[in-house]
C-alpha cells in the first residue's frame, strides 16, 4: 500500500492553510498548489500565507510550490482538495494528468454545483478514482483555531478504514485529535447540510431571534439531518458524534462561520449579492442549499429549514415572513 506517499496540499485559503500546518507539525514536507504566482512569491519572501491564516508560520524549504496543477498531481501520490467546492471543476479542468492511481482526501465541504454530486462520487464519476481511495476529512474543526494550536476533532472517513487510520496518525498531534470512519456519504452530506443549517442560524440572529430559539431551530436541523442522510444514505449511523452533531453545532453558533456570518447579513436586509460582496469569502452554503434542493427533488424528504433558507436566497422571500412560517413549524 503506498500511502501516504507524496502528500499535496490543493488550494491556497484558511482550511488548506490550517491542513498544511496539520501535516507538517510532524517534521514533514510537503507540495502546495495556489494558481497564483503572486501569492507563492509573497508566502516564501514572508514565510506565511500573505492571505489566510498569516500567523501561522511554516518552513518554506520544507515546502514545494506549484502553479501548475498538472505538475503537482504528476509529482504527488497523495492529493489533499481544500478548495471552495464552487471552483473545484475550473480548477480541474485544466488537469491532463491522470487522478486514478492518486489517493484523494477532500476537504471540502461542498456539493459540485450543477452536477449536484458530492465531491467523493464527482471523483469517482468523472475521474475513475476507485471509492476505497478516496477519504473524507470533515469534523468540528475551524481553520482559525487550528492556527491557536486549540484542541479540535477531525474524523476521516473512507470505505477502508485501515488506510483512514493511516492519514488519521499522520494528522494526531497535541492539538488535534483524530478518528474514523466508513460513513463517507453521510459525512459529505452532513458537511453540506450543516452550512445551510448554518445559515438559517444566522438568519434568525439577524433578525434578533434570541439563543432559546437558536436552540430549537438546531434541535429540529439535526432531526432533519438526520432524515435526509437515513433516507438518502441508510446505515447504522450515530448523528449525535462529533462528525456530525458537532460540526453542526461549531457552525451555527462560532463567530469564525462564514456562512453564520452571511445568514446574519441576510437577516439584517442585506442582498444575497451585497453580502457575498462584503464578505469577501465563499459561503458554502449558499451553493450547498440549491444542491441539495434539486437532490431532495428525488427523495421528498421534509426539510422545512432547507426549504426556508432557499425561499429566502433563491425565491427572495422575505426573512421576517419565511422565519415566521417556520417557527410555526416548530416543537
Amino acid at each position: 500500500m503506498k500511502l501516504p506517499g507524496r502528500i499535496a496540499i490543493v488550494g491556497g485559503g484558511s482550511w488548506a492553510t490550517a491542513i498544511a500546518k496539520m501535516f507538517m507539525a510532524h517534521d514533514g514536507s510537503i507540495n502546495w498548489y495556489m494558481r497564483r504566482d503572486d501569492r507563492i512569491a509573497d508566502f516564501k519572501r514572508l514565510g506565511h500565507n500573505p492571505a489566510y491564516l498569516t500567523s501561522v508560520k511554516f518552513d518554506t524549504k520544507k515546502i514545494n510550490f506549484y502553479s501548475n496543477i498538472n505538475d503537482i498531481v504528476r509529482d504527488s501520490d497523495t492529493l489533499v482538495f481544500a478548495t471552495p467546492s464552487p471552483y473545484l471543476k475550473s480548477h480541474l479542468k485544466k488537469l491532463k494528468v491522470k487522478l486514478k492511481d492518486k489517493f484523494i482526501i477532500t476537504a471540502i465541504k461542498g456539493i459540485v454545483p450543477d452536477d449536484n454530486l458530492i465531491i467523493s462520487d464527482y471523483f469517482t464519476k468523472e475521474y475513475k478514482v476507485p471509492a476505497e481511495n478516496i477519504t473524507v476529512l470533515a469534523g468540528p474543526c475551524h481553520a482559525e483555531e487550528v492556527a491557536l494550536e486549540r484542541l479540535s476533532y477531525l474524523t476521516l472517513a473512507c470505505p477502508d478504514k485501515d488506510k483512514a487510520r493511516i492519514f488519521a496518525r499522520q494528522l494526531s498531534s497535541s492539538f488535534m485529535k483524530t478518528s474514523v470512519s466508513d460513513d463517507i456519504t453521510g459525512i459529505e452530506y452532513s458537511s453540506v447540510l450543516k452550512n445551510v443549517y448554518a445559515i438559517a442560524a444566522g438568519i434568525c440572529s439577524g433578525l434578533k431571534y434570541g439563543d432559546n430559539f437558536q436552540a430549537v431551530l438546531i434541535s429540529n436541523a439535526i432531526q432533519e439531518m438526520r432524515r435526509f442522510l437515513d433516507t438518502v444514505h441508510p446505515l447504522n449511523r450515530n448523528v449525535d458524534e462529533s462528525v456530525y452533531l458537532g460540526d453542526l453545532l461549531v457552525t451555527a453558533y462560532s463567530k469564525f462561520s462564514r456562512n453564520r456570518t452571511f445568514g446574519s447579513m441576510i437577516g439584517k436586509g442585506y442582498s444575497v449579492k451585497s453580502a457575498q460582496i462584503e464578505m469577501e469569502m465563499i459561503a458554502e452554503g449558499y451553493y450547498g442549499t440549491k444542491c441539495i434542493k434539486e437532490i431532495n427533488k428525488h427523495y421528498h424528504v421534509n426539510m422545512p429549514i432547507l426549504d426556508a433558507v432557499y425561499n429566502i436566497l433563491y425565491e427572495r422571500i422575505s426573512p421576517m415572513i419565511e422565519i415566521k412560517l417556520l417557527t410555526d413549524s416548530f416543537r
